[in-house]
């Protein structure tokens, strides 16, 4: 009787669902349900009783739980947390009932929160050595502007010492005398590039009239057979003479296009470092008075300072200018054989054209262009194309 008590005590245990089947209840739903159940109100092993064996199992299956030492349930903190995801309150209420962490889960929140630290940290460093490189940059801007100030004052004081005739000034009259002779005769040969141009275009219009003048000849020798003959002979002078006249241009073309040349980029770049020297020559004075007023004034410690950097300005300013004054004089020299070279050859070719054209030697006018290598542009190259037109 008693043991058949016990059978239906233990089949008890075990749910049945509604077809007759063991329900197939999940381990972790029910291990989670226990595990909820405990941290709320803890273990009780003297009310609980532990059921062993199967189907029917004696009497004897049933144990006592007064003669268990020790817990019945192990807690797995690591599996309730992959249940339930990371949450603080579970840690509280362990703490509170005296659970203590894995060390396992403790060492792997912490790689976790060293990473996140490490973004924000990164990105501090990255704005400190962004704002150390800006002010580094306005610092220069300020010293740049601060030299520069400095620098405008002291020789624009010079420049006004010298108007007034209360400053001296270094002066090379050797090389002075010689940029003199430059700025003249690049005056005089922009007003040669001006009456050659002026030629051209005079010139340009008489051989269009001339053009014009041999098609209408033409025209009219067909026209009037009684003259045929008298406007036959003049459209052909005319021919011939515009004919002339383009190559003639040719040559005034290539001989305007040369003395461009060497007057508006040969010069010119010499009178750019003649600038250059110049301010140096002004900095220089201005540099070298600043000094000499320090040298005559007090012989204390701090005024020893202001002469020794004055000295060294003095000295960078010193060597400058002798730099410049020897670059000067060396492209003063070049640019003489260059001058007399350049001018030889076309002023040869301008006499030789000229002589040629106004004496009726065509073959003669020829040889100039072949021997100074000088070709003519066909008819019309100087006007767009209809595709430029459009």
């Amino acid at each position: 009787m008693a043991d058949s008590i016990m059978s239906k005590a233990a089949t008890m245990e075990i749910p049945i669902n509604s077809n007759g089947d063991t329900g197939n209840l999940a381990e972790d739903d029910s291990l989670e349900q226990d595990l909820q159940q405990l941290m709320v109100s803890g273990p009780n092993l003297n009310e609980t009783s532990i059921v062993s064996g199967g189907y029917g199992g004696p009497a004897g299956g049933i144990i006592p739980t007064s003669t268990i030492k020790g817990p019945a349930i192990r807690f797995n903190p690591d599996y309730l947390d992959g249940r339930r995801g990371p949450a603080a309150i579970p840690d509280i209420r362990m703490k509170s009932r005296g659970v203590s962490l894995p060390k396992s889960q403790s060492a792997a929140t912490q790689p976790a929160q060293h990473t996140g630290q490490h973004p924000g940290s990164s990105n501090h460093n990255t704005c400190s050595s962004t704002e150390e490189v800006s002010r580094g940059v306005a610092v220069e801007k300020l010293d740049s502007v601060k030299k520069w100030g400095i620098n405008t004052y002291k020789c624009t004081k010079q420049m006004f010492s010298e108007r007034f005739g209360r400053g001296s000034r270094t002066v090379d009259l050797e090389l002075e005398a010689q940029i003199d002779v430059l700025r003249d005769t690049k005056s005089k040969y922009e007003n040669i590039l001006r009456l050659a141009t002026a030629l051209i275009e005079h010139f340009q219009s008489m051989v269009q009239t001339q053009q014009a003048l041999g098609d209408t000849f033409t025209d009219l020798s067909q026209k009037s057979p009684e003259l045929q003959d008298e406007f036959g002979y003049n459209a052909e002078t005319q021919k011939l003479l515009c004919k002339n006249g383009e190559a003639l241009l040719g040559a005034i073309n290539f001989f305007v296009s040369s003395v461009n040349t060497l007057v508006n980029k040969t010069m010119e770049d010499t009178l750019m470092t003649i600038k250059q020297y110049e301010n140096a020559r002004l900095e220089f004075d201005a540099y070298r008075s600043d000094l000499e007023e320090l040298s005559l004034g007090p012989r204390d410690a701090a005024a020893m300072v202001r002469v020794e950097m004055a000295q060294h300005e003095y000295q960078i300013h010193r060597d400058k200018y002798e730099r410049l004054r020897s670059d000067v004089a060396i492209k003063l020299k070049f640019l003489e054989e260059n001058k007399v070279k350049v001018m030889h050859k076309q002023l040869l070719l301008f006499h030789n054209a000229i002589s040629a054209y106004f004496a009726g030697n065509q073959q003669q006018l020829e040889q100039t262009l072949i021997q100074f290598n000088v070709k003519l542009k066909p008819p019309g190259s100087d006007k767009p194309s209809w595709l430029e037109e459009q």
